[in-house]
């Protein structure tokens, strides 16, 4: 019999694997993805701007624990990482373009307000006579206050040199799909050109026309079809001129048309007393 008895062999468990800690990749991509999406709208610039740095933060320390094997998501905390410093970027981006916008409006009410008040000193508000056409010049102030009623084919000049001239209303035959027309009434077009004489650009898109029919004063709606109704856009140069053609629906019985037209915030509105 052998002197050693041979013991007998159990197979061993394998040792467990270690869990990979995925969270800081995928926390990473999620954070980045949400930062830049706020980075497209400049007022959460500051939202992108805390999220692009956690993310940015988060996905190279994932990158970092994958490439020593606690993790496996290494292409995810990478993807992380870049749209954190993506999102910091478009932080950026967002504060300059909202602190920019900021600037602009604070400059524009300070010129607002300015003219408005250099204006009301120095009496530009009032109505004058600028040979053969009537003339109204000045910016700021309400409208029509201390200003003269013009007539057909008068002008408003303003001290910047914007010119208004609203013409002699002519009879008009709404179409059959017409908009502001009510059966009965008359309908009568006036055409107004602005003739921008000054050295600045002028906002067309701002101008805006209202009138009243008869003695009463009634609200004469504006008419919009396929001929009448389009109104000023775009930006006028120094130099140019630019026509719209309006149509205003009337009680029968109206003798009379007041219309009126404002440019813009900065320039007063004028008036046209408009003989039907």
């Amino acid at each position: 019999m052998s002197q050693y008895t041979q013991q007998p062999q159990f197979p061993q468990a394998p040792t467990p694997a270690a869990q990979a800690r995925n969270g800081l990749g995928t926390a990473a991509l999620i954070l980045g993805i949400i930062g830049a999406l706020s980075g497209l709208i400049p007022f959460f610039f500051w939202l992108a701007g805390i999220l692009g740095i956690i993310a940015l933060v988060m996905g190279l320390a994932g990158r970092g624990r994958a490439k020593r094997g606690g993790a496996t998501n290494k292409g995810v905390a990478l993807a992380g990482a870049i749209l954190g410093l993506i999102s910091l970027i478009m932080s950026v981006v967002g504060a300059v373009i909202l602190f920019k916008a900021v600037d602009d409006a604070v400059d524009d009410i300070n010129k607002a307000t300015s003219s408005s008040s250099a204006t009301k000193e120095s009496g530009d508000g009032s109505a004058k006579s600028d040979g053969k056409n009537k003339g109204k010049k000045g910016k700021g102030g309400a409208a029509g206050e201390d200003a003269e009623t013009l007539a057909a084919g008068d002008s408003a000049v303003y001290e910047d040199k914007l010119t208004v001239t609203a013409s002699a209303p002519e009879p008009y035959t709404p179409g059959e799909y017409a908009i502001g027309h009510t059966k009965g009434n008359k309908a009568y077009k006036v055409t107004v050109v602005i003739d921008n004489a000054g050295t600045k650009k002028f906002d067309a898109a701002l101008v805006t026309a209202e009138a009243r029919a008869g003695a009463e004063g009634v609200k004469a709606e504006q008419i919009f079809d396929e001929k009448v109704g389009e109104l000023f856009t775009g930006t006028l140069a120094p130099g140019k001129k630019a026509t719209a053609v309006y149509a205003f629906d009337t009680p029968a019985d109206a003798e009379n048309l007041v219309v009126e037209i404002s440019p813009d915030f900065s320039h007063d509105a004028s008036q046209w007393d408009l003989k039907l």
